[in-house]
């Protein structure tokens, strides 16, 4: 348990594997602002069906609708790339291909966190926060 403590975003990795590994159609976790930045990118490019923010008590809370197709989970794999060990960061150039192009690297760059695509398209580097396929 003490890795999630340490890496909140290795945590909410580990609980959306969980959940799909369960067929869980939610799950939940405490919120982050960084958390909520990787979440609209897994929104945006159909990893996820939506997250809602949960406010009514001391901690708020976010609540990830997880998606499937055909009873199979649309993520097949979602890995930490950078660590708080161990950062990992990439310039625009070198930015990594995903699955050949079919998957995602979140970065986290100075104009926002955004997908691969949207970076290379700014032409604009960051840390490689996780991949997804």
């Amino acid at each position: 348990e003490n890795m999630s403590l340490n890496d909140p975003i290795s945590d909410m990795i580990a609980r959306i594997k969980n959940g799909q590994m369960r067929s869980f159609k939610k799950i939940e976790m405490p919120s982050s602002v960084f958390k909520i930045k990787i979440l609209n990118v897994l929104k945006n490019e159909g990893f996820i069906h939506d997250y809602s923010l949960d406010k009514n008590k001391e901690k708020s809370n976010i609540t990830i609708n997880l998606k499937y197709k055909m009873g199979n989970p649309v993520i097949n794999n979602i890995q930490r790339i950078s660590k708080p060990g161990r950062r990992i960061y990439s310039s625009a150039e070198s930015l990594p291909k995903i699955n050949n192009g079919l998957g995602v690297a979140i970065i986290s760059t100075p104009k926002g966190v955004m997908s691969d695509i949207d970076a290379r398209k700014q032409n604009i580097g960051g840390e490689i926060i996780c991949k997804v396929f």
